[in-house]
This record gives C-alpha cells, structure tokens and sequence, in this order.
C-alpha cells in the first residue's frame, strides 16, 4: 500500500510503498476513503507527541470500509462502512468500565501509538469497542471529520462545557477544530464570537453562525474585546488552537463563574503551560480539558448531523491527495487552514 511516512522530526515526510496491514485479533483493517489532516498531525512530525516511533505514518481522523476483520470480532464484517475516535480505548481498564474511554488507561490512537491514516489501509484496535458506523447518506469526506475535529469540539462544546442557549460563547482559534466549535454552539442556542488572525477563517466562522469576530491580528488584547462585547465576558471559553496566548486570552476573557475548556495541544519545553490562576480563583472559573469523545456516545451527534441541524460536511474546504500530504503537512506550522482539508489515499 501507499502511505505518507516520515523518518525524522520536522524533516520533510515522503510518499512510498509498504506491506499491508494485519489485524489484531481484536481488531480490523480499514480501508481508508477519507481521512483528515489535523494540526494534532503536524504536532507528532514536529515530535511534540513522546508516543510516536520513528519510522512514522501519521493520520488519525478517518472513515473507510472494513477490509479484513480479527478471528475475535464480533461486531463488524468485511464491508462496513466504519468511523473511528481519534483515541481507541481498551475497553477493560476502569476508565472504560465508567464509559470514559476518551481517558482509557491504556488507550490507543492511530497516527500515534501506532502507523495511521495517511495510507490506503489503516490497522484499528478493539474494534467492538471503538468503531462507528457511517450512515449511509452520509460520505466518506464529511464522516472522516467525525473521529477526531468535530467530535472533539462536540463533546467540548456540549459535554464538558455543557453549553446553554443564550450563553455568549469564545471560541479562540478557528481552524477545524475551532470552526466545527463554532457551529455547533451556535446551533445549541449561544451567541459565539471567534477569534483568529486569519481573515478567511473569520468569515468562515460567520458563516457558521457566529456573531461576532475578533481579528487578533490587529486587536492587542482579545480578551478585553471579548469583554467588551459579552459586557463583563464569555459565560464558556475555547481555545481551540493551543498556545499560550490563546489559552491565557481564553482564560482571561471569561466573567465570574465562566468556564475555559482547554481543547488545543499545548507542547513547550518543559511540558507545563502558564495560566491566570489568580484570576480562575478570585472569579471562581472552571478550568476543563477535553480529549475527544467515545464511540458509544455519538449517537447523539449523529442524530444532530443526519437531521441537518449539524452541517460538518460545510467545513471541508479542500481534497487533496496522499502525494500532496508532505507538503501540506509542514505548511501548517506557518500557516495552519482554515476549515478542513480532506485526503483521498486512492485518489
């Protein structure tokens, strides 16, 4: 099969031939129709991600076809149309007893833990466990989304943020994540102001349904802004992006009693990230982090996406094939896209 791999950090990746997958006895092989290129992809070639060995295929968000099914599967047969989380739980550690395999203690993530989705074939774990079906009218492109950037913001947005009709809701950066963020806390009822530095990204965000924007390339201080126009700050705060500064503006943009919900990775040198504390204990803030969202609860957002009221197949602004991933993949460490970029591997 064909597959994007790279042999060292931050040096340009290639497209080459390799063997076949297998699968696990608990698992599968998908054969991958779409899969995305998300910035968590550039995070692990630049070596921020200590799961990674090198030699290394990225690639994490995916929707394909059950190719060749484990002797222990029970649930799955060659030719399901399957959709998988970004993090793959055990489904025997007590995490995954609760139902919490998005924290599974011995979790597995595609592109990560093990050879991804930038290739024709992709071998997935515990399939009973992880695996989604596809409804039938929904395509590949849009249901790739669904394992990792819009699942992400969904179970941000509505679990951990636990959004409500009427709440002013920032969303800071506005990339896949951020935009599918937007989309889906304007369609809970919020009134959502994105912020970004790219001019394309924010109209973006206003076709998604926010009402209002704040370019933080020519505004010095974007929590003031928000501030400002929520008059005293954002009930719920995202920083969608992850970096200090967006985490720092999100925190402190927030009124008493707000709520920041970190979604964005946060690498640095010494694997720890400043945050306002004095501000978090004197307005009484909920700092949350979020990782994903298990397979057993997208029902409910499938439901949102199959009725209309959820429209991910809107952010997919591009298609590009697996030769063009190399190029594409470094490019966001300058200039991270503005909605969804889609990869067809047999294309």
């Amino acid at each position: 099969m064909r597959v994007v791999v790279f042999e060292r950090y931050g040096e340009p990746a290639e497209v080459r031939e390799v063997p076949d997958p297998r699968p696990a006895p608990h698992g599968v092989v998908v054969r991958v129709e779409a899969t995305g290129l998300c910035r968590s992809d550039w995070h692990g070639w630049m070596g921020h991600d200590p799961d990674i060995a090198l030699p290394h295929v990225p690639g994490h968000e995916l929707a394909g076809v059950v190719e060749e099914a484990g002797p222990a599967v029970t649930g799955w047969r060659v030719g399901d149309r399957v959709t998988v989380p970004f993090v793959c739980g055990c489904g025997s550690c007590p995490s995954c007893a609760a139902g919490d395999h998005q924290v599974c203690e011995r979790q597995t993530q595609p592109g990560f833990t093990h050879w991804g989705s930038f290739a024709q074939f992709v071998a997935l774990d515990h399939a009973d466990v992880n695996l989604v079906a596809v409804p039938e009218d929904l395509s590949s492109a849009t249901a790739a989304s669904l394992g990792c950037r819009f699942a992400t913001a969904f179970r941000a947005v509505v679990r951990q943020g636990r959004v409500a009709a009427g709440e002013w809701v920032a969303v800071h950066g506005c990339g896949g994540v951020g935009l599918s963020a937007v989309m889906i806390a304007a369609a809970s009822g919020a009134r959502v102001i994105a912020v970004d530095v790219s001019p394309r990204a924010l109209d973006l965000a206003r076709r998604f349904g926010a009402a209002e924007c704040v370019d933080a390339g020519t505004v010095p201080d974007t929590a003031a802004a928000v501030r400002e126009l929520t008059g005293g700050g954002a009930h719920l705060s995202l920083d969608a992006l992850g970096s200090p500064a967006t985490c720092a503006a999100s925190v402190n943009g927030l009124r008493r009693r707000g709520r920041h919900v970190q979604v964005g990775l946060l690498p640095s040198a010494d694997g720890t990230t400043a945050v306002p504390m004095a501000r978090v204990v004197a307005l009484e803030l909920e700092i949350l982090g979020s990782h994903g969202m298990a397979a057993h609860t997208y029902p409910a957002m499938l439901e949102a996406v199959r009725s209309g009221v959820l429209r991910p197949d809107l952010l997919v602004t591009s298609t590009i094939t697996l030769d063009a991933v190399p190029e594409a993949l470094a490019a966001m460490g300058t200039a991270p896209g503005a909605g969804v970029t889609v990869i067809e591997p047999w294309s």
